[in-house]
């Protein structure tokens, strides 16, 4: 079966507008602990990466995030108690950012609450389906990266 322009449009569109909408929904559930979807959503990547915590600019890459927006909201996080900015122990001159205690209250807690939202949203799918949409949105970047890379060879043989 071969997708037509117009479905490939509608599905742009859709993700886009689900997009939007699955972050208001984020934000009103990060509010409650007093953050915002700019605030909350990296508490929860950073609890992600465990203990050793994570690089500043693979916490940027992880959230599509220009490596200067982070800084903003690391210090906004900082300043909140609940992230600290340590010296990697592998590399001295590089930064690792760590949840206090605090912040893993909160990253606990937001999660407990996003679970319930999750899989009501979620529910109403067959998982099959929602099984396929993780497959091709995994997949979406490097299928971008590769249609990118691919014009620029092509502008640079023209």
């Amino acid at each position: 079966m071969r997708l037509t322009d117009q479905t490939l449009s509608s599905l742009t569109a859709a993700l886009t507008h689900a997009s939007r909408a699955y972050r208001a929904a984020a934000d009103k559930v990060a509010s409650d602990f007093g953050l915002s979807q700019a605030t909350g959503l990296p508490v929860l990547v950073i609890s992600r990466f465990g203990e050793g915590g994570v690089r500043p600019g693979i916490l940027a890459e992880t959230l599509s995030l220009e490596a200067s927006s982070l800084v903003r909201i690391v210090d906004h996080l900082i300043g909140s108690g609940l992230v600290e900015r340590h010296e990697d122990p592998q590399d001295r001159r590089a930064k690792i950012l760590r949840l206090t205690d605090e912040g893993l209250k909160t990253a606990a807690l937001m999660d407990q609450a996003l679970t319930p939202f999750r899989r009501k949203l979620f529910g109403v799918f067959d998982p099959a389906d929602v099984e396929a949409t993780l497959r091709v949105l995994s997949g979406l970047p490097t299928a971008i990266a590769n249609v990118q890379a691919e014009a620029t060879e092509e502008r640079k043989s023209a």
